[in-house]
């Protein structure tokens, strides 16, 4: 959401052709915009939730029809596809930033020793990753920790959980619960 606050963001996104709500910020403004919590909800029951509310409010700006399968109905272009191809092949992600490892130390440390808030989402679920290459076998407190200590995302391995994939990560690392 912090992104539809940066002009730059918007400017660039636009020039890709990516958005019609960005295109509507920049062209009306703010201020011809209101952003409210409906609802608040366990995350299994999001989809669903904001199914419901696609369904009774039909907004504009969606461009999904089904919050459950964003793509049904549409294609990606030749090009998005060439885009996501070479991505995926470059071994890294081009979303984000990174912060850089003195940061992530300091942040790391802050943390240590406190408690996590009651509300924090899930709790941490503690994995061990087997390097083939290396044949090494480290264990990890939570998926997030091993997703930064191999500079990949944390969704990557939350996928590969969930497609249950038994083929090495990379060509190198087995992740295990």
């Amino acid at each position: 959401m912090k992104q539809y606050f940066s002009i730059t963001f918007l400017e660039r996104e636009l020039k890709k052709g990516s958005s019609i709500i960005n295109a509507s910020l920049l062209k009306n403004g703010y201020s011809n915009f209101t952003l409210e919590i409906l609802e608040y909800c366990e995350p299994d029951k999001c989809l669903e939730r904001e199914d419901y509310y696609f369904k009774k409010f039909k907004p504009d700006y969606n461009i999904a029809k089904d919050p459950t399968a964003p793509m049904s109905g549409r294609k990606h272009s030749e090009k998005t596809k060439q885009i996501m191809s070479e991505t995926e092949n470059s071994g890294r992600f081009k979303t984000g930033h990174k912060h850089l490892d003195e940061a992530r130390k300091k942040m790391s440390e802050a943390k240590l020793g406190k408690p996590r808030p009651e509300v924090a989402g899930r709790p941490y679920q503690a994995i061990e990753v087997f390097d083939i290459k290396n044949n090494l076998t480290t264990h990890y407190e939570s998926l997030s920790a091993a997703a930064i200590a191999l500079d990949i995302k944390q969704s990557v391995i939350s996928t590969y959980f969930v497609r249950n994939q038994q083929k090495p990560f990379k060509g190198r690392y087995l992740f295990r619960k």
